[in-house]
């Protein structure tokens, strides 16, 4: 990569990650806004590689249609746990308003769209539903308990992730061998995927020193599905983009790519830290 190449990678990296810590550090109404966002911008490239391309307008509704529901779970999900809901009514109240009518809108746009194929809109639709809006709406569950935010548990993950992925890259640049799963990601190797799980587990050592909302083995147990799903959730998008013949989700991120490309690791990492931190919780 050229110096302007790098200049403009490392100048998108700083202003995400100012905004990402500006998000999270904020407060629960910010750290909720930001990853609203990041959900919105995820759904919108995801849907804008998947659905069928048609006249402009089409395209337009189709894809709002399609984020408009993705979001539904994440904005329900943060209703309930800002304390915005008193009640079971109350929950069914809001479901039926946010989530319910746009299930319906998306068969009734396609009967009216003179699509080619109607029911693969629609089964995409539903795909990004459980695949982006599902995941960053468990992030509620990992962020709010009660009366107390664990945003550190949050950012910790997040930085797990992010540095899993550099080592794995650094590790694989300089000592990758055998390749991981070439058919999906031929540059994957599992001395570089090693190399990122040694890396996380550093971290979550480094964090346990600094963050005491969970234990050090709690922090390890963490890191531990880092290394794995988030290794998968990047071999999923690749397969995907693979399937689709694109580099990139999009190109939101000047030398970065899409916010698909990356969020990918971190959507596959949260259902199953949801589900640790859950069991934690319980137990505890």
């Amino acid at each position: 990569m050229d110096i302007k190449g790098l200049v403009t990678r490392g100048t998108t990296a700083v202003i995400f990650v100012a905004v990402m810590l500006g998000g999270i550090y904020g407060g629960r109404y910010s750290f909720v806004a930001l990853f609203a966002l990041i959900t919105i911008l995820c759904l919108w490239e995801f849907f804008g590689l998947v659905l069928e391309k048609g006249p402009s307008r089409s395209t337009l509704i189709r894809k709002i249609i399609g984020v408009s529901i993705g979001l539904a779970p994440f904005v329900l999900m943060s209703i309930l746990k800002l304390g915005w809901m008193q009640s079971p009514s109350e929950f069914i109240l809001y479901t039926s308003i946010l989530f319910s009518p746009f299930i319906f809108a998306v068969f009734i746009f396609e009967l009216f769209s003179k699509s080619q194929y109607p029911f693969r809109n629609i089964a995409y639709i539903f795909l990004g539903i459980i695949y982006i809006g599902m995941p960053f709406a468990l992030l509620d569950i990992i962020a709010f308990d009660g009366d107390d935010f664990y945003w550190k548990i949050v950012l910790g993950l997040l930085l797990m992730n992010w540095l899993n992925d550099s080592g794995a890259y650094f590790s694989g640049s300089f000592f990758g061998r055998n390749k991981l799963f070439p058919r999906v990601s031929p540059k994957k190797t599992w001395e570089g995927t090693i190399g990122g799980a040694i890396v996380t587990f550093i971290v979550a050592y480094l964090l346990s020193l600094f963050i005491s909302d969970i234990t050090l083995t709690q922090w390890l147990v963490l890191a531990l599905i880092v290394s794995i799903f988030g290794t998968i959730g990047d071999l999923v998008e690749s397969m995907f983009k693979r399937s689709i013949n694109v580099k990139d989700s999009g190109n939101l991120l000047p030398g970065h790519g899409g916010m698909l490309d990356r969020f990918d690791a971190f959507i596959f990492i949260i259902p199953f830290a949801t589900a640790y931190i859950l069991w934690m919780r319980v137990l505890g």
